[in-house]
């Protein structure tokens, strides 16, 4: 099991924690995240300055690892691609085709021209699922 997905219910319950933290105390609790969002930051960066120097045994070793683990990052990436571009296109239809209808309503013969503009919002998809072809294929 890759570690993304034993950190998700962690990061479900940070996001949870964040949102009361910032309901019930809007200036210190935005005052505490940007200082917890530091120290995290600055931990990352002293664990990745004063990391192992890796030899050459030790990268043959974990090549594997490290393809398995590249690999599924790819496969991330890709579905957050086409989930993001998914959401953004649902959004702009929503938008487009509210105001397409309102337009069609009042002038009939705009149905053509409303029609291309909710294709057009309905194309952002497309380019997730493209970025999602080109991310597994070069995993």
């Amino acid at each position: 099991m890759t570690p993304w997905l034993l950190a998700l219910p962690v990061l479900a319950l940070v996001a949870v924690g964040a949102t009361w933290l910032l309901r019930r105390h809007r200036r210190s609790g935005v005052i505490a995240l940007v200082a917890t969002n530091l120290a995290v930051l600055a931990g990352a960066a002293i664990v990745l300055a004063t990391g192992p120097a890796a030899s050459a045994a030790t990268v043959a070793a974990e090549t594997s690892t490290t393809t398995t683990a590249a690999n599924g990052s790819a496969l991330i990436a890709a579905s957050i691609a086409v989930a993001g571009s998914s959401i953004g296109a649902a959004i702009a239809v929503a938008y487009t085709g509210s105001a397409a209808l309102a337009a069609m309503s009042e002038r009939p013969e705009m149905f053509g021209r409303a029609m291309v503009v909710v294709g057009l919002a309905e194309g952002i998809a497309i380019y997730g699922l493209i970025i999602a072809i080109i991310l597994i294929g070069q995993a």
